[in-house]
């Protein structure tokens, strides 16, 4: 046979295979019914045991692993159908909106004029803001109720995910209302009457954005907590031969003079904030929804947990992983998909991985803001 030949012989396969596919499907809607019907979990995992032991003996030599794959996934998507027709809809209620004009005391890390500052003014213009020097402490005053909401850097487009972000966000109990876009359009200053600089001052993160023109101008980079406290500490040091690497406006608010303007590595350089609140609600025109999870430790565990959004229909939009301390190298994962919490699609498959999973946890529904 010709190439022609074999690829119309393949169409005839691959109808008939599709045909197999919705008559089973159907079955298992039938199936769906009855566990429902009698309070039957979704997932037996003696049946499906049984199923992938015998296609693993009846496959062809070689085949064994392709056609336990190929089987797992008709399996998962049976598991994902039934999940959805568990799900009921009844049980939906209006999720609170969140409005960001209503949320007087804003907490941030940092002082005034550090970036934190931009990405809050964005959201909250008008509302009070109260500053904290550790990332923890802006989580413990809105989780006290002190503040109404927090604002923390959480990833930059030049050195990725801010790790102390993901830590404490993974331990507290708070949800994602926003995420918010910053352009960190890093400049470097210094006292208007100094000469010459030997030393620059700054986040480390920034230092790191800004590593080639430090490594030009044979600067040493010294980290501190963040850009508005090193310029608060060159504008106060009885040192003149030290600088800063801020924003403009924060070096201006400062009194600082600016040698150098927008010396990131990369352009544009933005970093991305998250605004986050004791109780859930959800912003006008959410789009996405994220949440996180661990799974075990097991042949395609992974690929299967993404063949629950695959057949959801939803599309992830960001995978973040990070090892848990202290333990023996087990793995949570960070997950961003679009969709809406008023979308009953997506509360489906938040009601199946809640059920699916050992840990899991809904973080929130946002958008971002730009």
């Amino acid at each position: 046979m010709d190439l022609q030949e074999l690829r119309k012989k393949i169409d005839t396969i691959d109808d008939e295979i599709l045909d197999l596919f919705t008559e089973r499907m159907a079955l298992v809607g039938n199936i769906a019914e009855i566990k429902r019907a009698n309070s039957l979990p979704v997932f037996q995992s003696d049946r499906e045991a049984k199923i992938v032991n015998r296609v693993r003996d009846n496959s062809p030599k070689g085949l064994e692993n392709a056609s336990e794959t190929l089987f797992l996934d008709l399996m998962d998507v049976s598991k994902a159908i039934q999940s959805r027709r568990f799900f009921d809809e009844k049980k939906i209620t209006p999720v609170k909106k969140f409005i960001p004009k209503s949320q007087k005391i804003v907490a941030c890390q940092g002082i005034d004029g550090a970036y934190s500052t931009d990405a809050a003014l964005k959201l909250f213009p008008d509302s009070d803001k109260v500053y904290f020097e550790r990332f923890s402490d802006v989580i413990d005053s809105v989780s006290a109720g002190n503040a109404d909401c927090g604002i923390l850097p959480l990833q930059n487009s030049t050195c990725g995910v801010i790790t102390e972000t993901y830590d404490i966000l993974a331990k507290s109990k708070l949800f994602i209302n926003a995420i918010i876009r910053v352009n960190a359009a890093h400049c470097i200053a210094k006292k208007p009457d100094t000469d010459s600089v030997r030393c620059v001052y700054s986040k480390q993160e920034a230092l790191t954005q800004c590593s080639n023109y430090i490594s030009e101008e044979n600067l040493e980079g010294i980290a501190c907590a963040n850009t508005a406290l090193a310029a608060k500490f060159v504008k106060e040091s009885p040192e003149n031969d030290i600088a800063c690497i801020c924003s403009k406006h924060c070096a201006e608010s400062f009194g600082l003079k600016i040698i150098a303007e927008d010396i990131a590595n990369a352009k544009p350089n933005y970093t991305r904030f998250i605004c986050f609140s004791k109780n859930f609600s959800e912003i006008a025109d959410a789009d996405t929804i994220s949440v996180s999870l661990s799974i075990p430790h097991t042949k395609a565990s992974l690929y299967r947990l993404l063949t629950k959004f695959a057949v959801s229909g939803l599309n992830l939009v960001k995978i973040e992983n990070k090892a848990v301390a202290g333990s023996d190298f087990q793995v949570i994962f960070y997950l961003d998909f679009a969709g809406s919490y008023s979308d009953p699609n997506v509360l489906a498959l938040l009601d199946d991985l809640q059920g699916s999973l050992e840990y899991f946890r809904f973080l929130g529904s946002f958008k971002e803001i730009f």
